[in-house]
Order: C-alpha cells, then sequence, then structure tokens
C-alpha cells in the first residue's frame, strides 16, 4: 500500500515538471528562474537565423522572451514549444531587460 502512494507522489512530481511556464511568470521574478530548465510555448514574433543558428522571440499572450538557438530557427508566426535554459538579464527599477532562453529543444506545431 505504501509502496503505492510512493509510485502516485512520484508520478505527480514528474508530471509537474513537464508543464510549461507562462512567460510573464518568468519575466515577472528572472532570478527565480534563472540557470534553470524551463518549458514554453508561444508563436515565433520575430526570428534572425544563419547557418542553423540565431535566435527568435515569441509570444504567448504574457509576454515575450529571446529565444537563443544553435539548431535552427523557425520561421515567424510558427507555433513552437521550446524546451532550454533561462539566462537572466538585467534588472532596472524592477523591469528585467535581456532574460533569454537558450533553447536546448523546440518543436514546431502544425
Amino acid at each position: 500500500m505504501r509502496l503505492k502512494w510512493v509510485l502516485l507522489v512520484m508520478a505527480a512530481l514528474l508530471l509537474s515538471a513537464c508543464g510549461t511556464v507562462k512567460i510573464g511568470r518568468i519575466n515577472a521574478d528572472p532570478t527565480r528562474y534563472a540557470n534553470r530548465t524551463v518549458r514554453v510555448e508561444g508563436r515565433v514574433t520575430n526570428a534572425v537565423g544563419a547557418l542553423g543558428t540565431g535566435g527568435y522571440q515569441i509570444d504567448e499572450g504574457t509576454g515575450k522572451i529571446y529565444v537563443i538557438s544553435s539548431s535552427g530557427v523557425p520561421s515567424k508566426g510558427s507555433a513552437v514549444q521550446v524546451r532550454g535554459r533561462v539566462t537572466s538579464g538585467i534588472n532596472v527599477l524592477g523591469r528585467s531587460f535581456g532574460t533569454t532562453i537558450r533553447a536546448e529543444s523546440h518543436k514546431v506545431k502544425y
């Protein structure tokens, strides 16, 4: 019986770690997410790339964030899911500038 509860708790923790984080939450408290791996979803609003590397900005309604990629750049307008590590920028008067996600992987959703 105890083993069931342990497995249930472990499964719940594993599934909660797989959820997406709202970009607005990352931008509101970038130090909380600094150097942590997160998953975000959104639509590409700007993209620049060459030779398989570059960056793009995604927006999911609560905020926008730049993604740095070394594995290709999705085109503007694409819906994407990104998994990567948050890199915090600077904080001036309570406002965050330069917070980015260094992509470990991304998936274009059709």
